[in-house]
Protein backbone atom coordinates (compact mmCIF):
# COMPACT_ATOMS: atom_id res chain seq x y z
CA UNK A 1 0.00 0.00 0.00
CA UNK A 2 1.24 3.38 -1.08
CA UNK A 3 1.75 6.21 2.03
CA UNK A 4 -1.04 8.16 2.54
CA UNK A 5 -1.30 11.63 4.98
CA UNK A 6 -4.23 12.51 6.27
CA UNK A 7 -4.84 15.23 8.68
CA UNK A 8 -7.87 17.60 9.25
CA UNK A 9 -8.59 21.06 7.40
CA UNK A 10 -11.32 23.50 7.47
CA UNK A 11 -11.85 25.58 3.65
CA UNK A 12 -8.70 27.78 2.80
CA UNK A 13 -6.31 24.82 4.56
CA UNK A 14 -3.23 24.52 2.77
CA UNK A 15 -2.95 20.85 2.39
CA UNK A 16 0.72 20.76 0.76
CA UNK A 17 2.59 22.07 -2.18
CA UNK A 18 3.96 20.35 -4.85
CA UNK A 19 3.06 18.75 -8.32
CA UNK A 20 -0.06 16.85 -6.43
CA UNK A 21 -3.35 16.59 -8.49
CA UNK A 22 -6.51 18.00 -7.29
CA UNK A 23 -9.23 15.29 -6.61
CA UNK A 24 -12.46 15.73 -4.34
CA UNK A 25 -12.99 19.35 -2.70
CA UNK A 26 -9.24 20.72 -3.47
CA UNK A 27 -8.39 23.86 -5.63
CA UNK A 28 -5.23 24.12 -6.80
CA UNK A 29 -3.99 27.78 -5.66
CA UNK A 30 -0.11 28.29 -7.39
CA UNK A 31 1.76 25.75 -6.67
CA UNK A 32 -0.31 24.71 -3.65
CA UNK A 33 -3.35 22.68 -2.90
CA UNK A 34 -6.70 24.36 -0.70
CA UNK A 35 -8.96 22.44 0.91
CA UNK A 36 -12.90 23.45 -0.04
CA UNK A 37 -14.80 21.44 2.59
CA UNK A 38 -14.54 20.14 6.16
CA UNK A 39 -12.95 17.16 6.60
CA UNK A 40 -9.87 14.60 6.66
CA UNK A 41 -7.68 15.43 3.57
CA UNK A 42 -5.72 12.88 1.98
CA UNK A 43 -2.10 13.01 0.54
CA UNK A 44 -1.40 10.06 -1.79
CA UNK A 45 0.11 8.75 -4.77
CA UNK A 46 -2.92 9.20 -6.71
CA UNK A 47 -3.47 13.42 -6.07
CA UNK A 48 -4.98 15.15 -3.25
CA UNK A 49 -8.43 14.83 -1.82
CA UNK A 50 -10.71 16.09 1.18
CA UNK A 51 -13.34 13.53 2.32
CA UNK A 52 -15.99 16.10 3.77
CA UNK A 53 -17.48 15.69 7.55
CA UNK A 54 -20.31 17.21 6.91
CA UNK A 55 -22.16 19.02 4.34
CA UNK A 56 -26.02 19.51 2.34
CA UNK A 57 -26.96 17.19 -0.16
CA UNK A 58 -26.54 18.37 -4.19
CA UNK A 59 -27.81 16.10 -6.73
CA UNK A 60 -26.20 14.87 -9.50
CA UNK A 61 -27.14 13.05 -12.16
CA UNK A 62 -27.89 8.87 -11.36
CA UNK A 63 -28.17 9.05 -7.84
CA UNK A 64 -30.52 7.30 -6.13
CA UNK A 65 -32.29 9.26 -3.58
CA UNK A 66 -35.13 8.11 -1.34
CA UNK A 67 -37.86 10.94 -0.86
CA UNK A 68 -40.85 12.03 0.25
CA UNK A 69 -44.32 13.30 -1.73
CA UNK A 70 -45.01 16.88 -0.52
CA UNK A 71 -46.96 18.32 -3.30
CA UNK A 72 -48.70 18.21 -6.43
CA UNK A 73 -49.65 19.80 -9.73
CA UNK A 74 -51.32 18.80 -12.60
CA UNK A 75 -48.07 17.16 -14.23
CA UNK A 76 -45.73 16.14 -11.88
CA UNK A 77 -45.22 15.48 -7.98
CA UNK A 78 -42.84 17.53 -5.99
CA UNK A 79 -40.40 15.18 -3.66
CA UNK A 80 -38.33 16.05 -0.73
CA UNK A 81 -34.80 15.09 -1.57
CA UNK A 82 -33.24 16.22 1.83
CA UNK A 83 -31.64 18.89 -0.66
CA UNK A 84 -31.92 22.38 -0.83
CA UNK A 85 -33.21 21.92 -3.66
CA UNK A 86 -36.71 20.61 -3.87
CA UNK A 87 -37.53 17.67 -6.84
CA UNK A 88 -40.14 16.83 -9.33
CA UNK A 89 -41.53 13.69 -10.74
CA UNK A 90 -43.15 13.93 -14.10
CA UNK A 91 -46.71 12.18 -14.43
CA UNK A 92 -45.25 11.06 -17.83
CA UNK A 93 -42.79 8.90 -15.96
CA UNK A 94 -45.19 7.05 -14.31
CA UNK A 95 -48.51 6.88 -16.54
CA UNK A 96 -46.48 7.55 -20.06
CA UNK A 97 -46.61 9.48 -23.04
CA UNK A 98 -50.42 9.26 -23.17
CA UNK A 99 -50.95 10.70 -19.64
CA UNK A 100 -54.06 13.47 -19.64
CA UNK A 101 -54.47 15.59 -16.77
CA UNK A 102 -58.17 15.40 -17.14
CA UNK A 103 -58.36 11.51 -17.14
CA UNK A 104 -55.47 10.45 -15.04
CA UNK A 105 -56.32 10.65 -11.53
CA UNK A 106 -52.59 11.40 -9.89
CA UNK A 107 -53.25 10.34 -6.22
CA UNK A 108 -53.84 6.72 -6.85
CA UNK A 109 -50.06 6.20 -7.91
CA UNK A 110 -48.01 8.79 -4.93
CA UNK A 111 -50.53 11.04 -2.31
CA UNK A 112 -48.75 13.48 -0.34
CA UNK A 113 -46.48 11.87 2.74
CA UNK A 114 -45.85 8.96 0.44
CA UNK A 115 -42.14 7.88 0.69
CA UNK A 116 -40.27 6.83 -2.71
CA UNK A 117 -37.05 5.26 -3.97
CA UNK A 118 -36.35 7.30 -7.11
CA UNK A 119 -33.12 8.23 -9.62
CA UNK A 120 -32.04 11.80 -10.43
CA UNK A 121 -32.74 12.07 -14.31
CA UNK A 122 -31.44 15.75 -14.89
CA UNK A 123 -29.94 18.15 -13.17
CA UNK A 124 -27.91 21.37 -13.93
CA UNK A 125 -28.60 23.95 -11.01
CA UNK A 126 -30.39 26.02 -13.32
CA UNK A 127 -33.71 24.47 -12.60
CA UNK A 128 -34.73 21.53 -9.64
CA UNK A 129 -33.71 18.08 -10.49
CA UNK A 130 -35.88 15.66 -12.08
CA UNK A 131 -36.84 12.11 -11.22
CA UNK A 132 -37.48 8.74 -12.58
CA UNK A 133 -39.02 5.44 -11.20
CA UNK A 134 -38.73 3.94 -14.76
CA UNK A 135 -35.99 1.05 -13.02
CA UNK A 136 -35.70 -2.13 -11.13
CA UNK A 137 -36.52 -1.43 -7.36
CA UNK A 138 -37.88 2.25 -7.34
CA UNK A 139 -41.02 3.95 -6.61
CA UNK A 140 -43.37 3.96 -3.44
CA UNK A 141 -42.08 2.33 -0.27
CA UNK A 142 -45.04 0.71 1.52
CA UNK A 143 -43.45 0.26 4.59
CA UNK A 144 -40.80 1.29 7.29
CA UNK A 145 -39.48 3.95 9.45
CA UNK A 146 -37.77 6.71 7.54
CA UNK A 147 -34.36 8.92 9.58
CA UNK A 148 -31.97 11.39 7.95
CA UNK A 149 -28.15 11.12 7.92
CA UNK A 150 -25.92 13.54 6.95
CA UNK A 151 -25.50 12.88 3.11
CA UNK A 152 -21.80 12.50 3.88
CA UNK A 153 -22.26 9.77 5.69
CA UNK A 154 -23.80 7.56 3.81
CA UNK A 155 -20.38 5.75 2.21
CA UNK A 156 -19.12 4.91 5.84
CA UNK A 157 -22.66 3.75 6.64
CA UNK A 158 -22.10 1.28 3.49
CA UNK A 159 -18.88 0.31 4.59
CA UNK A 160 -15.89 -1.02 2.90
CA UNK A 161 -17.64 -3.53 0.47
CA UNK A 162 -20.98 -3.04 2.08
CA UNK A 163 -19.45 -4.93 5.54
CA UNK A 164 -21.19 -2.01 7.69
CA UNK A 165 -24.81 -2.08 6.41
CA UNK A 166 -24.34 -5.91 6.20
CA UNK A 167 -22.82 -6.37 9.89
CA UNK A 168 -26.52 -4.26 10.72
CA UNK A 169 -28.97 -5.84 8.74
CA UNK A 170 -28.01 -9.60 9.90
CA UNK A 171 -27.52 -8.65 13.56
CA UNK A 172 -31.05 -6.77 13.58
CA UNK A 173 -33.13 -9.20 11.26
CA UNK A 174 -33.87 -5.79 9.16
CA UNK A 175 -33.68 -4.35 5.76
CA UNK A 176 -32.24 -1.51 5.56
CA UNK A 177 -32.84 1.25 2.08
CA UNK A 178 -29.98 3.65 1.85
CA UNK A 179 -30.22 7.01 -0.03
CA UNK A 180 -27.26 9.16 -1.70
CA UNK A 181 -29.17 11.80 -0.24
CA UNK A 182 -28.81 10.51 3.58
CA UNK A 183 -32.48 9.54 3.95
CA UNK A 184 -32.38 6.16 5.10
CA UNK A 185 -35.46 3.12 5.56
CA UNK A 186 -35.54 0.41 7.76
CA UNK A 187 -38.00 -2.19 7.94
CA UNK A 188 -37.77 -5.53 10.00
CA UNK A 189 -39.59 -8.38 11.20
CA UNK A 190 -40.14 -6.73 14.59
CA UNK A 191 -40.02 -3.36 16.32
CA UNK A 192 -36.67 -4.47 18.52
CA UNK A 193 -34.98 -5.01 15.27
CA UNK A 194 -35.62 -1.73 14.01
CA UNK A 195 -35.23 0.04 16.85
CA UNK A 196 -31.68 -1.37 17.11
CA UNK A 197 -31.15 -1.36 13.72
CA UNK A 198 -32.03 2.69 14.31
CA UNK A 199 -29.74 3.16 17.19
CA UNK A 200 -26.98 1.56 14.54
CA UNK A 201 -27.29 4.13 12.10
CA UNK A 202 -27.63 7.19 14.26
CA UNK A 203 -24.41 5.56 15.98
CA UNK A 204 -22.52 5.78 12.83
CA UNK A 205 -23.53 8.69 12.12
CA UNK A 206 -22.32 10.52 14.81
CA UNK A 207 -18.99 8.99 15.16
CA UNK A 208 -18.28 8.50 11.48
CA UNK A 209 -15.08 10.53 12.27
CA UNK A 210 -13.62 8.20 14.64
CA UNK A 211 -11.27 5.20 14.52
CA UNK A 212 -12.42 0.84 15.19
CA UNK A 213 -16.26 2.50 14.43
CA UNK A 214 -16.99 -0.92 13.16
CA UNK A 215 -15.92 -3.06 16.37
CA UNK A 216 -18.36 -0.58 18.50
CA UNK A 217 -21.21 -1.15 16.39
CA UNK A 218 -20.58 -4.60 16.47
CA UNK A 219 -20.42 -4.20 20.04
CA UNK A 220 -23.32 -2.69 20.25
CA UNK A 221 -25.52 -5.33 18.11
CA UNK A 222 -23.37 -8.28 20.46
CA UNK A 223 -21.91 -9.54 17.47
CA UNK A 224 -19.00 -12.06 17.93
CA UNK A 225 -16.02 -10.53 16.07
CA UNK A 226 -14.89 -13.62 13.91
CA UNK A 227 -12.98 -13.41 10.64
CA UNK A 228 -14.91 -11.76 7.80
CA UNK A 229 -16.33 -14.12 5.52
CA UNK A 230 -16.29 -13.08 1.60
CA UNK A 231 -17.53 -10.17 0.91
CA UNK A 232 -20.10 -8.83 -1.94
CA UNK A 233 -20.77 -5.57 -2.95
CA UNK A 234 -23.68 -3.23 -1.71
CA UNK A 235 -25.23 0.17 -3.19
CA UNK A 236 -27.38 2.88 -2.11
CA UNK A 237 -31.36 1.97 -2.64
CA UNK A 238 -31.81 -1.78 -3.48
CA UNK A 239 -28.66 -3.35 -4.86
CA UNK A 240 -28.32 -1.00 -7.83
CA UNK A 241 -24.76 -0.41 -8.79
CA UNK A 242 -22.85 2.99 -7.02
CA UNK A 243 -21.08 5.34 -8.35
CA UNK A 244 -17.10 4.92 -8.61
CA UNK A 245 -16.59 7.89 -6.28
CA UNK A 246 -18.84 6.53 -4.12
CA UNK A 247 -17.01 3.12 -3.92
CA UNK A 248 -13.61 4.78 -3.90
CA UNK A 249 -14.93 6.96 -0.65
CA UNK A 250 -16.02 4.23 0.64
CA UNK A 251 -13.12 1.98 1.05
CA UNK A 252 -10.62 5.18 1.97
CA UNK A 253 -13.10 6.20 4.84
CA UNK A 254 -13.06 2.76 5.73
CA UNK A 255 -9.74 2.13 5.87
CA UNK A 256 -8.89 5.74 7.37
CA UNK A 257 -10.83 5.22 10.00
CA UNK A 258 -10.41 1.89 11.38
CA UNK A 259 -6.67 1.18 10.10
CA UNK A 260 -5.01 4.66 11.26
CA UNK A 261 -5.56 4.56 15.12
CA UNK A 262 -2.71 2.82 16.59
Amino acid sequence: MHDVKRRYVIPGDKIVEGNFRPLMNVIKAGNALIATRIGIAETGRDGVKVIPLSGVYIPRVNDLVIGKIVDHSSLSWEVDINSCFSAHLPAQDVFGRDFSPARDDMTKHFAVGDMITARIMAFDRTRDPMLTVQDRDLGKIARGEALKISATRVPRLIGKRGSMIQTIEQATQTRVLIGQNGIVVVTGRTPEGIKLAVRAIKMVEEEAHTANLTQRIKVLLNVPDTPPQQETSRAPVGGTPKSEEIESTMDEVEEELEVDEK
